[in-house]
């Protein structure tokens, strides 16, 4: 959480300069600049609150717990980047740039607008920097968004990074105003930031959407469930596999598994017992685990399980023939 936190305390320090820059200069930029700090830092409490709360205890009514509230909080965020910060910023500029005012002062604006660039410059490289620490070897920042569980950082990460480029459109419209003495620039500079802040929350909304809808274990972490079940003494074949993630650090994972016909019950608890523990020694956020024995038979794999697939391209184990109905002959 230290992205997060770092990005609440730039963001209320850059709120407060801004909105005394506005009330200087009267900029329409600087007020579109003003109400997406005071966005961002309530963005970032909502964030701090859905973290809390997503650590209650499981209950009678909720017995998975309740590690979605992140992803419901982050959803919350998307929702408030655009109707705060986006639509806010688009009526404002618009307004400018049929009734233009008066630009007093651009050297304060210049000045906040260079302090909210640092600040944000050390939000954005804290965010980057706790990032790297869970980010996988060979992802880029697109697929570091999409495949990533954890809410919080993908939000900072796209918060930061729009509010550094707003900064920029800010300062082309207040510099562009001054330079040409017209100043529907400075609404132009607001209808900018405004546009940058609705595909920003564009896309928190898009991954927190799926994220909260429930999504399954990256393709690594089934490759590895798969494996501690199969590579056991009880020779178990998986025939298909369900992951779900409860919450970042919580997944939910249940399991057809094919069995041999003699077991007894007693070896058939016993075994399963292990194979649930060698998961979680593999996979210590699968929590819950079920597995449902089978009799197997050839062909059973379920072919629309992404994890046959996975098996078959991690563990290269030689695949039993499936059954094909057979055509009648000729007469």
């Amino acid at each position: 959480m230290k992205a997060v936190i770092a990005a609440l305390a730039a963001n209320l320090g850059i709120a407060i300069a801004k909105f005394a820059a506005f009330l200087l200069t009267g900029s329409a930029s600087m007020l579109a600049e003003s109400v997406h700090s005071v966005a961002d830092t309530g963005n970032e409490t909502l964030l701090l609150i859905g973290r809390g709360r997503s650590r209650r205890a499981r209950t009678a009514e909720h017995p998975f717990g309740f590690g979605r509230e992140r992803y419901f909080y982050g959803f919350v965020v998307a929702v408030m980047l655009f109707t705060v910060g986006s639509v806010f910023s688009i009526y404002d500029g618009i307004h400018k740039i049929i009734t233009p005012g008066h630009l007093d002062s651009p050297a304060i604006a210049y000045l906040v607008l260079g302090v909210s660039m640092v600040l944000e410059g050390f939000s954005l490289r804290t965010a980057i920097r706790e990032a790297n620490e869970v980010r996988q070897k060979g992802h880029g920042w697109r697929q570091f968004v999409h495949v990533t569980k954890t809410p919080e950082l993908p939000v900072v990460l796209l918060e930061d990074s729009a509010a550094l480029i707003g900064l920029v459109f800010a300062f082309l419209g207040v510099l562009l105003s001054q330079l040409t003495g017209h100043e529907e620039w400075d609404g132009v500079g607001s209808v900018g930031v405004g546009v940058l802040l609705a595909c920003a929350a564009f896309i928190v909304g898009y991954e927190t959407k799926s994220l909260l809808i429930g999504e399954a274990a990256t393709e690594e972490t089934a490759a590895k469930i798969v494996a501690a079940i199969e590579g056991g003494p009880e020779k178990y074949r998986l025939i298909h596999l369900r992951t779900s993630h409860i919450g970042p650090e919580t997944l939910l994972v249940a399991a057809k598994i094919g069995v041999s016909a003699d077991l007894t019950a007693a070896d058939l608890a016993a075994g399963i017992d292990a194979a649930e523990k060698r998961v979680r020694a593999e996979v210590p956020i699968a929590e819950t685990i079920y597995l449902e024995p089978d009799i197997y038979r050839p062909g059973q794999d379920d072919p629309l399980d992404p994890s046959v697939a996975i098996v078959a391209q991690t563990t290269r184990r030689p695949r039993l023939p499936r059954r094909t109905a057979r055509r009648p002959g000729p007469a």
